[in-house]
This record gives structure tokens, sequence and C-alpha cells, in this order.
């Protein structure tokens, strides 16, 4: 039995991956978000460049008029 068997973590290791480089960890404040009230808010430059839409209401979200 392996360890993450004994400790009940069985998800694939391969899903939930750390980024394979820096810059895709890395979220530059003013490029990628702001502080508002101690929350960060996501810009319109990082969403498009995360590539999708989480549907939940983002204020600067570029795709909510668009067709999913």
């Amino acid at each position: 039995m392996t360890l993450a068997e004994k400790s009940g973590n069985t998800a694939d290791p391969d899903q939930g991956a750390a980024p394979s480089s820096r810059e895709d960890a890395d979220l530059l404040e003013g490029l990628d978000y702001y502080l508002e009230d101690g929350l960060l808010v996501f810009t319109a430059a990082f969403l498009l460049k995360r590539g999708y839409c989480c549907e939940s209401g983002c204020r600067h979200c570029p795709y909510q008029n668009r067709e999913r």
C-alpha cells in the first residue's frame, strides 16, 4: 500500500499539478489583479489569459456577453 493510499489520497497526481514554469505561477499586482478591501480582484487581462469563464460573475469578466 502506498503512502497516498494510506492517507486516503487517491486523487490522480497529474490533476492539479503545479504550473510548469514560474511565469505561469506568478500573479502580478496591477496587471493580473488589484486589491480592494483586502480582496483580490482579477483584471480582464488575467481572465483572458486564463482562457475561460468560471461563471462566478467576476467584475471584469471579458466573457460575460459572449455565447458559451
